[in-house]
C-alpha cells in the first residue's frame, strides 16, 4: 500500500495523519510506502525555471534568491527578523505563483487556486480527474507514482484529503492512477473527506473512481479494509519514513494529537458538533510514552498538540510528567489557566503557546455560543498566561447570529484592554455550517451551487451581514492602534505554525532535553 500526503499544505511539519496511519500498519505488519507529495510537489515546483515573462523586478529576485529564502525559513535567526522573515514567505510565494501561472492555477505555500475549477464542487474534481495532465504539479506526480508503484507493486493507494487546498490535485493523481494502472485501488480519508461525509449534501459523487471514503479517525477502518482486524487502540504513530529534514522550520517540529473531538463538543458554531464527532481522547499516560519515544526518534525542536483543545487533564499530566520540550496546542479558556502557579507549571513543562478560542467580546454572544465561559475567566487567563511567560494565539468569529455592532465593538474594547497579553490574533467571519444547531429559525441562502461546500449563508437575524462585518473589520477594528500592533506581529501564511518559534527566546529552547 502506498500513503499519500497531496499538494497543498503548510510545509512547516510532517503529515501527522499519515504517520498515524503507517503506525497501524507497522503494528499490523502490512507492508508500505509514505509519499508527502506536498512538500515534494512544492519543492519541484520551486525549481522550476523562471518563465521569460516573468521579468519584474521583483521576479527576478525571487528566483534569483530562492535557494537564499529556503534557508531562511530553516534558520533559527530568522525568527528573530520578521522583517527578513516576511520577505522570504513572500519571495518564495512568488516563484510559485509564477511558475503556477502557466497552467491557469495559483500555487501558494499553503493554498492552490485555479481560475476555473473549484474544490467545492464535484463536477471540477472529476474534470481534474478526467485531466490529469493539466494539473500543476502533472510532471511531477507522474514520473514519482509510477517510479513508486513499479517499485512497490501496491493493490491500494490511500490519499489523506485534509484540506480545500489539496482536493483538485488529490483527483488529479486519483485520476493518473486510474489511467494507467486501473487494477490499484484508491481509499480518500482525512479532515475534509471526513466533513464530506458528514455533510447533508454528500451524495456518492465519485462512484467508479473512489472504491472507500473513510470518515473520522482511519486506523481501524484502513486495517479492516485491508482485512486485519483493528486492535481498538491507539497506536504509536510513525514518522521515520518521512523527509524531516525538507520541511520549511528550524528543526523539526513534531505533530501529535492527543485526542480526536473535542472534549466540550458544546459550541453551536463549531463543525465538530455539527458533524457529531465523537470525542476519543488517547490516555494521559501514552500520550506521554508516545512523545518520549518519538522524541527520541526524531529529537523535534517544537512539539506541536493537534488536538481541537488540549484538555485539562492532559495538561496536567504534562506538567507532572512533562514534554520538557518546547510545545504549544489549541486549549480551552478554562479554571485551570486562571491559576497563576498552573500556568507557572505549563511554562516549566515546555509550553510556549497557547491557542484561544476567545471568539468574542461580547458575554451575551459568549452565552448564545454556549461557549461555557465567561469574560472574567477570560482575563484572568490571559493576566496568568502572560506573568508565566506563555504567549497567546487568540480566535476572535465576528458575525455570528447573536452578534451586532455594539457587540463587535465590545470585542474590540476587550481585545485593547488585553493588548499586552496577546501575542497574535486570528479574525474570521462566521460561516455558517450546513448541519447543526445553530442553523434553526434562520433564513438560510446558499453561497452557490458548490455541493461540495461545507457551509452555507444566511440571513442574519439583526441586520449585521458579511459585507457590514467585514467592513467594520477593515474601517475600525484593524485600524485601532492595539490591534494592529498585534497583527503586525502574525507570520505571514505560516500563522501560527510558526508563531510559536517567533517567541522562543534562544537556542536552548531548540535543545533542551526530553
Amino acid at each position: 500500500m502506498i500513503l499519500i500526503n497531496p499538494p497543498v499544505a503548510k510545509p512547516s511539519e510532517p503529515p501527522a495523519g499519515i504517520a498515524l496511519l503507517s503506525g497501524a500498519l507497522t503494528a499490523h505488519g502490512v507492508k508500505h510506502t509514505v509519499l508527502d507529495a506536498s512538500i515534494e510537489g512544492l519543492r519541484y515546483l520551486l525549481r522550476s525555471p523562471r518563465p521569460h515573462e516573468a521579468d519584474d523586478a521583483w521576479s527576478r529576485r525571487a528566483f534569483r534568491t530562492m535557494g537564499k529564502n529556503l534557508s531562511v525559513l530553516k534558520d533559527r535567526a530568522a525568527y528573530r527578523q520578521l522583517a527578513r522573515y516576511t520577505k522570504a514567505v513572500k519571495d518564495l510565494g512568488r516563484v510559485l505563483e509564477i511558475v503556477s501561472g502557466r497552467n491557469h492555477a495559483a500555487v501558494g505555500l499553503a493554498n492552490y487556486g485555479h481560475e476555473t475549477l473549484s474544490p467545492l464542487r464535484s463536477r471540477d474534481l472529476i474534470f481534474a480527474a478526467e485531466h490529469p495532465e493539466e494539473d500543476v504539479f502533472y510532471p511531477y506526480f507522474r514520473t514519482r507514482l509510477a517510479e513508486l508503484i513499479a517499485a512497490q507493486q501496491p493493490q491500494w493507494i490511500g490519499f489523506s484529503l485534509n484540506y480545500l487546498s489539496q482536493a483538485l490535485c488529490t483527483f488529479s493523481m486519483i485520476g493518473f492512477v486510474r489511467r494507467e494502472f486501473p487494477d490499484i485501488k484508491i481509499i480518500i480519508g482525512g479532515g475534509l473527506a471526513t466533513s464530506w461525509i458528514k455533510s447533508p449534501l454528500w451524495r456518492d459523487h465519485f462512484s467508479g473512481l473512489v472504491e472507500h471514503f473513510v470518515a473520522g479517525p482511519g486506523e481501524d477502518k484502513l486495517l479492516t479494509i485491508l482485512g486485519k482486524a483493528g486492535k481498538e487502540t491507539p497506536y504509536l504513530p510513525d514518522f521515520q519514513s518521512l523527509p524531516a529534514g525538507e520541511y520549511l522550520s528550524p528543526g523539526s517540529i513534531l505533530p501529535y494529537s492527543g485526542s480526536s473531538g473535542c472534549y466540550w463538543n458544546r459550541c453551536n458554531f463549531c463543525p465538530e458538533k455539527a458533524e457529531a464527532n465523537p470525542y476519543h481522547p488517547v490516555p494521559a499516560e501514552k500520550v506521554i510514552s508516545d512523545l518520549a519515544i518519538l522524541a527520541q526518534q526524531a529529537a523535534p525542536s517544537l512539539i506541536h498538540l493537534l488536538d481541537s483543545a488540549v484538555s485539562p487533564a492532559l495538561m496536567e499530566a504534562i506538567t507532572v510528567k512533562g514534554p520538557l520540550l518546547p510545545w504549544y496546542g489549541f486549549a480551552r479558556i478554562s479554571r485551570h489557566l486562571t491559576d497563576p502557579d498552573f500556568c507557572r507549571s505549563l511554562k516549566r513543562s515546555g509550553c510556549v503557546m497557547l491557542k484561544l478560542g476567545l471568539e468574542s467580546g461580547d458575554q451575551d454572544v459568549l452565552d448564545a455560543m454556549e461557549k461555557g465561559i465567561s469574560l472574567a475567566m477570560a482575563s484572568e487567563a490571559l493576566h496568568a498566561l502572560k506573568l508565566a511567560g506563555i504567549a497567546t494565539y487568540v480566535y476572535l468569529i465576528f458575525g455570528t447570529p447573536a452578534e451586532t455592532l455594539p457587540g463587535a465593538r465590545k470585542t474590540l474594547g476587550f481585545i485593547a484592554d488585553h493588548a499586552e497579553c496577546i501575542h497574535f490574533m486570528n479574525l474570521a467571519i462566521f460561516n455558517m455550517p450546513l448541519s447543526g444547531a445553530a442553523s434553526h429559525g434562520l433564513d438560510i441562502q446558499r453561497f452557490s451551487d458548490a455541493d461540495l461546500s461545507l457551509y452555507t449563508d444566511f440571513a442574519h437575524p439583526r441586520g449585521w451581514d458579511r459585507k457590514q462585518v467585514r467592513l467594520f473589520l477593515e474601517n475600525e477594528f484593524k485600524r485601532h492602534p492595539a490591534v494592529s500592533a498585534i497583527l503586525k506581529q502574525d507570520p505571514p501564511v505560516f500563522t501560527s505554525n510558526h508563531a510559536p518559534l517567533f517567541v522562543m527566546k534562544d537556542e536552548t529552547d531548540l535543545s533542551r532535553p526530553f
